[in-house]
């Protein structure tokens, strides 16, 4: 087999297949001889190799995508990280946060785990494609978090430059009405950070974690042992209105909660789930 000659067209051709700096690329030409496909799998695996040296370091800036489809019944709200805001704010890392953000909308996998597992091109995995970002890139690249969620209608928002993603499900399709009370409700999720829909949804965990903090800060407090049970329940009551989304006051007007905002907009409104997802947390 004759020698493939390393030009700059080739160079060139490697760099724009594989979003590789040029170097990278001459260097990866070398290597393999001139190979264009053996090339391709060199840089595949220097992006695995430089994954794998940087899987210590904390990936704390990225993007938060949230999408809905196209009838609202279902939505993806997710997470793609990087190491620093200079790689966050780029264009090119944003369209690839939506390219994934695309991709888990249509193949609508269950896990993040099975996401990762998903043909991004038809060629390679999402996982594959990460590691050839980070190659690309030179830091930390990943799917840091993915939610899903199902509904008559989902609305899905997105936060402050891509930093917090939020779905809300509601349980009637309608007019714009009840897609602009959906955005309220997601904006509401985004700037207060509900733990759960409602009471009945907050974990048996969370409960007796804000319990025993109660009952310490009463006890704290000098008061009697005997009324420490009576006072933390009284305190976790305004934890649920505080902390679950459909008892919270309702941001644009503080005289109704959100269940009560629902209803001023239809009797029969109500949302029936939602899902967080934000840089850094």
């Amino acid at each position: 087999m004759a020698e493939v000659k390393i030009t700059a067209a080739l160079i060139n051709e490697l760099r724009q297949t594989t979003g590789a700096g040029m170097m990278d690329c001459k260097k990866a030409l070398e290597e393999t001889a001139g190979d264009f496909e053996a090339a391709i799998e060199y840089l595949r695996k220097k992006g695995q190799k430089v994954a794998a040296k940087r899987a210590d370091r904390e990936a704390k800036e990225g993007a938060a995508i949230a999408l809905a489809s196209a009838d609202g019944k279902r939505g993806i709200a997710l997470v793609v990280t990087s190491e620093t805001d200079f790689v966050a704010k780029n264009a090119d890392f944003v369209a690839f946060a939506n390219q994934v953000a695309q991709l888990a909308l249509e193949k609508y996998p269950a896990t993040k785990e099975e996401l990762l597992a998903t043909s991004f091109d038809g060629s390679i995995s999402l996982e594959e494609r990460l590691a050839a970002e980070v190659g690309k890139i030179g830091e930390k690249i990943e799917v840091s978090k993915y939610q899903r969620l199902e509904g008559e209608l989902v609305v899905p928002y997105i936060h402050a430059g891509n930093k917090i993603g939020v779905l809300v499900a509601l349980n009637k399709q309608g007019n714009d009405a009840f897609i602009t009370a959906g955005k309220d409700i997601a904006m509401q999720t985004a700037a207060m950070s509900p733990v759960a829909l409602d009471e009945s949804l907050v974990t048996p965990e969370t409960i007796e974690k804000e319990l025993e903090i109660y009952r310490d800060q009463a006890r704290q407090e000098g008061k009697p042992e005997n009324m420490l049970d009576k006072i933390a329940q009284g305190k976790l009551q305004r934890f649920f209105k505080d902390s679950t989304l459909l008892n919270q006051q309702f941001v644009k007007n503080n005289e109704l909660t959100v269940r009560q905002y629902l209803k001023t907009i239809d009797k029969d409104l109500a949302a029936t789930g939602f899902c967080r997802v934000a840089i850094g947390s």
